[in-house]
């Protein structure tokens, strides 16, 4: 279940048992996702699931999560959804690292993005940097980007 993902990674970070309860409901209640806690998690949509993998993530208090393709494979109205979540946890201080495809997303949310092109950084800068860069619209981004 949701529960029982979260409740695995609680249990290997937090040492007093007598916690571990009230740090399952805590990132349950901080995510929006108590409604499924109980549902076995193949059972969960796409934007679901990627709620209970940051959960997941933040149950070991990091100062810094990885969240590799957070876009992929959900709908439009969950790609908003996740898209403030991470807007969320900017701003209570955790540093995040995204991988992803879906540039126009990950721009919109980043601070600073680096662009890879056939193995190599071809530009790094702010969002505004890399949307006007001309290599990074020639070769990936396209000359009719907006």
């Amino acid at each position: 279940s949701v529960e029982e993902n979260i409740r695995a990674v609680v249990e290997l970070t937090e040492k007093d048992r007598r916690k571990w309860d009230d740090n399952v409901d805590a990132l349950l209640d901080e995510l929006n996702i108590g409604h499924i806690r109980k549902s076995p998690a193949l059972a969960l949509s796409g934007g679901e699931r990627r709620r209970v993998e940051i959960a997941r993530a933040l149950a070991s208090r990091p100062s810094f999560i990885l969240l590799d393709e957070p876009f992929t494979g959900i709908d439009p109205i969950a790609i908003a959804d996740i898209s403030d979540l991470i807007r969320y946890l900017k701003k209570r201080g955790i540093g995040i690292l995204i991988t992803d495809h879906r540039v126009r997303e990950t721009l919109d949310i980043v601070d600073r993005a680096s662009i890879m092109f056939q193995g190599d950084v071809l530009f790094e800068g702010t969002p505004e940097e890399i949307r006007s860069n001309k290599d990074v619209r020639r070769v990936y981004l396209g000359e009719k980007y907006a």
